[in-house]
């Protein structure tokens, strides 16, 4: 990934008018949200214009949104100022940022497949380190039958997720469901239309 060309074409795509994944919660994310304990420390990986860590802080959550990009994070700040919660706001890259270890509740990892096998194994590391012991982890992403799709997410196949990759990254957490399906979504004119899905459910 070379990081500058990846942060201009952030920069650019969350740049347009409005909010290009929508202002609503992921569904597998809402989907979960039983699971999200008030006053629990949560971190939104690449949350972008904050859809996930905004719906997160509704819940009670003391929420980090973290992303590269300054104009998204702009917006963040907008959505979660007009639906009255509080969202703490870091500039970072998710595969360099320093995953304090043993920090939050909750990590949150909505469709950032930009990232390579090498840069994605330092995420997962760093999602690792950084859950508490008995933390949850709540992973979605596309498998590679998305390939066929093109209703969004990469283009590389080397970039998306199988069971197995995920089971050999997160095998050793306490409880881990992991579940495949295609479903139509409806995220802004970023995602829309049928998907091929994986959810992760984890605990450290």
């Amino acid at each position: 990934m070379n990081s500058n060309l990846e942060f201009e074409r952030w920069q650019q795509r969350f740049g347009e008018p409005g909010y290009l994944f929508g202002t609503e919660p992921n569904a597998f994310l809402k989907s979960q949200s039983a699971l999200l304990r008030k006053g629990g420390r949560a971190l939104a990986l690449a949350d972008g214009e904050g859809r996930n860590g905004v719906f997160m802080a509704e819940q009670g959550l003391d929420v980090l949104s973290l992303d590269f990009s300054p104009v998204a994070q702009e917006k963040a700040r907008k959505l979660a100022a007009a639906r009255g919660v509080a969202l703490r706001v870091e500039q970072g890259d998710v595969v360099n940022w320093d995953y304090p270890a043993d920090t939050y509740d909750v990590v949150v990892g909505i469709f950032f497949q930009f990232a390579a096998p090498p840069e994605r194994t330092k995420i997962f590391a760093g999602i690792k380190r950084t859950l508490k012991p008995g933390g949850l982890l709540l992973l979605e992403g596309y498998r590679p039958k998305q390939l066929e799709y093109k209703t969004g997410g990469p283009s590389k196949i080397e970039n998306l997720y199988s069971r197995e990759l995920l089971e050999d990254a997160f095998g050793d957490f306490a409880t881990l469901e992991i579940a495949e399906y295609d479903s139509i979504i409806h995220e802004g004119a970023g995602h829309g239309g049928m998907s091929a899905l994986i959810d992760l459910v984890g605990r450290k």
